[in-house]
């Protein structure tokens, strides 16, 4: 049995994997910004479950549901950095606030979550951090410009985490969705509310795509739960762990893409130092 905090769980992929937590029998701190969410899913795991009020962007809030976890089951052993939303937008339309609220959760809130865990982890020399990334974190592709910038910021962190803290004891990996059947393109999606024109056929024409397939993903978010919860048992879990053939398809093409561009430029590449001997 681990002890489990898992970020995000009011629907879709976080409350997926702390249902499926707790049905494997740990201790789960599930956590919502608003506690009412996930109070239903806590009453039906009575002793395992806790139900906790979770702003990842509160920096108070973030203290009190380690210290939570900490009363009730004596520590964490997984966190689950899930907590996050999409944003639709070309560049050019996005708006500076909403932006960096945008970073504030889905990047600073995942920094802060884990600096928050870490000391106890270290001083027990175990533990696994898992953060949920996306297809849009490997892959770029508008309207999600800002959304994979956040993502990819993501996977540039738990690369450097994982060098830093598995000679600890530490294990980390970042799970990495396609399309899967969730809130994140109906109620949890914000977008831009400043559109341009000249980007209405493509820009804006992919975010009216992204909306009518939302309820059409092939992707089954219990089945990526049970996949997290197996990661997590494993000694020498994966870095990366793709989920869909959608993800495995693009970021495929992506390699195959950027491979070829490496060996076209290589002469450049290479042909950037003093000559010999200077």
């Amino acid at each position: 049995m681990s002890r489990w905090l898992v970020t995000g769980c009011s629907t879709g992929i976080g409350r997926e994997i702390a249902r499926a937590a707790l049905e494997a029998g740990h201790q789960v701190v599930v956590t919502s910004r608003k506690v009412a969410d996930v109070e239903g899913l806590a009453d039906a795991h009575p002793g395992t479950a806790l139900a906790v009020a979770l702003d990842v962007t509160d920096k108070a809030q973030i203290a009190d549901a380690v210290a939570a976890a900490d009363t009730a089951f004596g520590g964490v052993d997984v966190l689950v950095n899930n907590a996050g939303y999409g944003y639709l937008s070309a560049v050019e339309e996005g708006d500076d606030a909403e932006v960096r609220a945008l970073f504030d959760t889905n990047y600073f809130g995942t920094v802060d979550m884990t600096k928050a865990v870490l000391p106890q982890m270290r001083e027990r020399g175990s533990g696994h951090i898992v953060n949920i990334s996306s297809m849009a974190g490997l892959v770029a592709n508008p309207p999600n410009a800002y959304y994979s910038a956040t993502k990819f910021a993501m996977e540039s962190l738990t690369e450097v985490l994982a060098k830093e803290v598995g000679p600890l004891g530490i294990k980390v990996t970042a799970i990495e969705p396609g399309a899967f059947r969730t809130d994140w393109a109906r109620r949890s999606m914000h977008e831009s509310a400043t559109p341009i024109e000249a980007y209405a056929e493509g820009v804006g024409a992919r975010k009216e795509l992204i909306k009518a397939f939302a309820d059409h993903l092939p992707g089954d978010p219990r089945k990526l739960a049970e996949a997290v919860l197996m990661v997590v048992a494993f000694d020498k879990p994966p870095l990366r762990l793709l989920l869909g053939a959608d993800v495995l398809q693009a970021t495929r093409e992506k390699l195959t893409a950027m491979l070829a561009s490496i060996d076209e430029w290589e002469a450049v590449t290479l042909d950037v130092g003093f000559p010999a001997g200077q």
